[in-house]
C-alpha cells in the first residue's frame, strides 16, 4: 500500500487573517485552485486534527496539515512523441520542451501534449499532479521552449515542489524583447492576475499575486536587447506580463507583444535555457542547460548581422555570472 504524502505548515504572524483556500492555492505542492478546493470538500486539511472551512481565517502558529489524497489510476492515454531528454535517473526526468507542445492535457488538448508522450517513455509519473498532469512540477507555455523538470515519484515531487516555494530551485530564461532596457541589470517586482477585461490573458494589477524577476543585458541590438533572465516566482506568463509591463514585450509574443516581426519565429522568443536545483533522493546539485530552438538562434543572428555585436562575443550560458 502506497503512503498518503502529508504536507504540514506552520502559519506566520504575516499570514494572519489570510482564507484557508487561498493560502492552500499559493503553495507550489498544491497544482490548482480547484485541487485544493477538493481537499478542502474532501476534509483532507486539517487543524489539531479536525477538517477546515474553506472560510476559515488562519491564525499565527496555527499548526495546518494537507493530505494529499491517493492518485488515481492515470487516464491519459501514452503516445509515441519525440522527447529530447537532457537528464534522467529513477526519480526524475529534464526534458527540452519544443515550440508547439503542450505540458498536459487540459479541454481542447487532450492529445499530443508532453505528459502524452512521458507516459510512453516512462510510466512511472508522480500523482501528485492529478490524473491529467502526473509528474509536472512546474509548467511551460506552449509556444516557450526548453528545460523543464518531472518526478518520477511523490517524494521527488514534494522535494522539487518545496525548492520552488523556498526558492532554491533556480531558472533561468533567454529572452529576446523590443527596446533597449534602461539598464544592464534589473528587478521587476510587480502584482501579476487575471486581466481585467480580457479574461484569458494575465496583467500587474494591485490585487494580483506577487511576482518578483530579475534579469540581465546579454545584448543589444538597437530595438532589440537579448536578455538573461531568472524568475523568483511561478505565476502564469510572468516573463512575458512583466516584460510588456516595462514597455519592452517580448519579441514575437502573439498575446502581449508588438505584431510582427522582421525576422521568423514561431511565437514568443522565450526560451528556458537552463534549470538548477538539488535532487530530493541524493542532495547532489543538478545544473541542467537546454540549446536554444532553431528559430529564436535564427532571430539572434539576425539581429547580430543587422545591428551587431557578433554572436560569437555573447555569452549564452545560462549558469554564467
Amino acid at each position: 500500500m502506497s503512503v498518503v504524502p502529508l504536507l504540514r505548515f506552520t502559519i506566520s504572524p504575516e499570514e494572519e487573517g489570510i482564507r484557508v483556500d487561498t493560502f492552500l492555492a499559493q503553495v507550489e505542492q498544491i497544482p490548482s485552485r480547484a485541487f485544493a478546493q477538493k481537499l478542502l470538500k474532501n476534509g483532507k486539511v486539517k487543524l489539531e486534527s479536525l477538517p477546515v472551512k474553506p472560510s476559515y481565517r488562519l491564525q499565527p502558529g496555527d499548526v495546518i496539515e494537507v493530505e494529499l489524497e491517493e492518485p488515481k489510476p492515470l487516464t491519459v492515454e501514452a503516445e509515441d512523441l519525440p522527447l529530447m531528454i537532457l537528464y534522467e535517473d529513477g526519480d526524475l526526468i529534464v526534458v527540452n520542451k519544443p515550440r508547439g507542445m503542450v505540458v498536459h492535457p487540459a479541454a481542447g488538448n487532450p492529445r499530443g501534449t508532453l505528459v502524452n508522450a512521458l507516459l510512453k517513455h516512462c510510466r512511472d509519473l508522480s500523482g501528485i499532479g492529478g490524473v491529467l498532469r502526473p509528474g509536472i512540477v512546474h509548467r511551460l507555455d506552449k509556444d516557450t521552449t526548453g528545460v523543464l523538470v518531472v518526478a518520477k515519484n511523490d517524494f521527488t515531487h514534494l522535494g522539487l515542489a518545496a525548492q520552488l516555494k523556498t526558492r532554491q530551485m533556480s531558472r533561468i530564461y533567454l529572452a529576446l524583447v523590443h527596446g533597449a532596457l534602461p539598464a544592464v541589470e534589473g528587478e521587476i517586482n510587480a502584482p501579476i492576475g487575471r486581466h481585467p477585461v480580457h479574461r484569458k490573458k494575465m496583467a500587474v494589477v494591485p490585487q494580483g499575486k506577487p511576482a518578483h524577476t530579475s534579469y540581465r543585458v546579454l545584448a543589444a541590438f538597437g530595438p532589440y536587447t537579448l536578455v538573461r533572465v531568472r524568475l523568483h516566482t511561478g505565476r502564469t506568463h510572468q516573463i512575458r506580463v512583466h516584460f510588456h509591463h516595462i514597455g519592452h514585450p517580448v519579441a514575437g509574443d502573439p498575446v502581449y507583444g508588438k505584431g510582427k516581426e522582421p525576422f521568423a519565429i514561431g511565437g514568443q522568443a522565450l526560451h528556458a535555457a537552463g534549470i538548477r536545483f538539488i535532487h530530493p533522493r541524493t542532495g547532489q546539485e543538478i545544473k541542467v542547460a537546454a540549446p536554444l530552438p532553431a528559430d529564436l538562434e535564427a532571430a539572434i543572428r539576425y539581429c547580430c548581422a543587422r545591428w551587431g555585436p557578433k554572436k560569437n562575443g555573447i555569452i549564452l550560458d545560462p549558469f554564467s555570472d
